[in-house]
């Protein structure tokens, strides 16, 4: 009988958006694929935010580092044209970025602005879209799709205001991808990540009161780690994770379980 590890990335190559910083939850993921075997490229989001990502993809050991704003046009094509001309196929993506101007981010959905709506949207959720797209012709071999999303998509949470509708139209897209990309052998995959302290989730208006919140409610009484993130993100990334397609996966030691 095989003794083959259920997650095993040995020989694949995957693309990670969103890193930050070591703090974040993309980082966490990206830790746990190379500890799966797999061979990584990193994107950065422009020369400020280098610093701060070059030495964790340095640490990873990730063959290629790329800038990546969404908002530039032809940037994140670029990216794609770069994978293609240095891997033979990309075998899975992870999508982790979010953005919402501030001033629309914490206000009532109902005072938010038509244009931080729509920008909030199109970095959040329709970037993933493009990436499917631009990834589903690498994976010749079938592949996985993955995106961060939070409980706020299914619940109102206090001050979470505008990226509660953006997240909950990112975990629709993961339905309709997966629909989309299924006879390509190609899985789609939303993980609803509990509350971590991350430079993204900052931008929240009183971040700090949301975690204690979380923690209270959370059965085991703990936010999850990034490091616990990133084991689920492996599986998904696995043949082993295939089965799950289309669907919101928690990885929030209970937290939605909770009233």
């Amino acid at each position: 009988m095989s003794m083959t590890p259920i997650v095993d990335l040995s020989g694949k190559r995957g693309l990670v958006v969103g890193i930050a910083n070591a703090h974040s939850i993309a980082a966490g993921c990206a830790a746990a694929f190379r500890q799966a075997g797999a061979e990584l490229a990193v994107t950065y989001l422009n020369e400020k935010a280098k610093p701060f990502v070059q030495p964790v993809a340095e640490a990873l050991g990730t063959s290629l580092l790329l800038p990546c704003d969404v908002r530039v046009p032809g940037q994140l094509e670029s990216v794609f044209d770069t994978v293609q001309r240095e891997w033979p196929r990309l075998d899975f993506l992870l999508h982790s970025i979010a953005f919402a101007p501030r001033e629309d981010l914490q206000t009532g959905v109902i005072h938010c602005s038509a244009e931080g709506f729509a920008l909030a949207m199109d970095v959040s959720c329709h970037s993933f879209i493009r990436m499917a797209r631009l990834a589903a012709p690498l994976m010749s071999e079938g592949g996985s799709l993955m995106t961060v999303s939070f409980y706020g998509a299914d619940r109102v949470v206090e001050n979470y205001n505008l990226m509660g509708p953006v997240k909950a139209a990112l975990e629709a897209s993961v339905r309709y991808i997966a629909a989309d990309l299924a006879n390509q052998g190609i899985h789609a995959h939303a993980i609803s990540a509990g509350a971590v302290k991350t430079r993204a989730a900052s931008g929240i208006d009183r971040f700090d009161a949301l975690l204690d919140k979380v923690r209270d409610r959370t059965p085991a009484g703990r936010l999850v780690s990034i490091d616990e993130i990133g084991r689920i993100a492996a599986f998904l990334a696995s043949s082993a994770g295939a089965p799950l397609s289309g669907s919101v996966i928690f990885a929030d030691n209970g937290f939605h379980t909770t009233a």
